[in-house]
């Protein structure tokens, strides 16, 4: 298992994680995410080991990450693709990961015909492409056949194929009994992969629970009204005691309505050329951007012509 306790982060002032304690299960892929500066990056340094901890801890199997002494046997993990010697052979660096933790070197070409880059294993890493060095990345990671993976945007830089691809590789090595913790910016593509969710904003958990159970928290009770009138709607709907959020986008505009039951809002919305009107079935997407909202360090506004 994969546990933080009270971890706490900070840069001089500034919290960066912010007493945060999750367990992360085998068995399942848990999708860890948040905003942009959320804290997602440096939680993973502190369970690797990379980054200490102003207070709290991290551990891998109840122990912290330096204490392990192969670590790669136990953890296997993916932050960086471009950490590579770019003069070094794909099959060099991974013969060099293995003997340093005392891997048999036949895994080497089992990986990498595993990962798909059995082809190219005398290529310098150096001219490989994002994807590629994506594929390295995982490939090094699972070197070491470990219980454990941390993988922070495993699909940056993969084409289709690739992505999918890899959703089946972390669904299959989650059906092996492994902790999969995956962090990423695809909603759509954590929708397809992730059993459970944890979410964090400006370092703190907002959320620990199953992708089902988070979107339908989000969208409960929510109605979704479209209407030729629309401010005057939401106006009329505040009246009644309804909490209105108006969703303006380039490509529709609606509201979201709380507050209120499906039929009352119906015998308010008939006055003002209703268009569409009917329980909300949110994405993951729009789940998260709702719990987040308050989180997000930098929120620009999309203009209307």
């Amino acid at each position: 298992m994969i546990e933080t306790r009270n971890l706490t982060k900070r840069y001089g002032s500034k919290t960066v994680v912010d007493n945060l304690s999750v367990q992360i299960q085998p068995g399942v892929v848990t999708g860890f995410l948040g905003p942009n500066g959320a804290g997602k990056s440096t939680t993973m340094r502190m369970l690797l080991g990379l980054e200490r901890p102003t207070s709290g801890t991290a551990l891998i199997d109840g122990v912290p990450y330096r204490t392990l002494k192969r670590p790669l046997t136990t953890v296997g993990a993916l932050l960086d693709a471009g950490w590579v010697h770019p003069k070094r052979s794909a099959r060099d660096h991974l013969r060099w990961v293995a003997a340093s933790n005392r891997i048999d070197t036949a895994r080497v070409d089992e990986i990498l015909e595993i990962v798909g880059l059995r082809e190219a294993a005398r290529r310098k890493a150096g001219e490989f492409s994002l994807g590629m060095r994506q594929r390295l990345g995982l490939a090094t990671a699972m070197l070491g056949d470990p219980q454990h993976y941390i993988l922070d945007e495993p699909v940056n830089g993969l084409d289709p194929e690739g992505i999918h691809w890899i959703r089946q590789v972390m669904r299959r090595l989650a059906d092996q009994g492994k902790t999969v913790l995956v962090s990423s910016h695809l909603l759509s593509e954590m929708s397809q992969t992730a059993d459970n969710l944890i979410v964090i904003a400006q370092g703190r958990l907002l959320a620990d629970t199953t992708v089902e159970a988070f979107v339908a928290a989000q969208g409960a009770g929510k109605i979704r009204v479209r209407a030729r009138r629309l401010d005057e709607l939401a106006a009329a709907l505040r009246h009644r005691g309804a909490e209105v959020i108006v969703r303006d986008s380039a490509q529709d505009r609606c509201l979201a309505v709380t507050g209120l039951s499906i039929e009352e809002v119906a015998d308010v919305a008939g006055d003002y050329g209703v268009l569409e009107l009917g329980q909300e079935r949110v994405s993951l997407e729009d789940a998260f951007i709702e719990m987040t909202r308050d989180g997000v360090e930098y929120a620009g506004s999309v203009g209307r012509k």
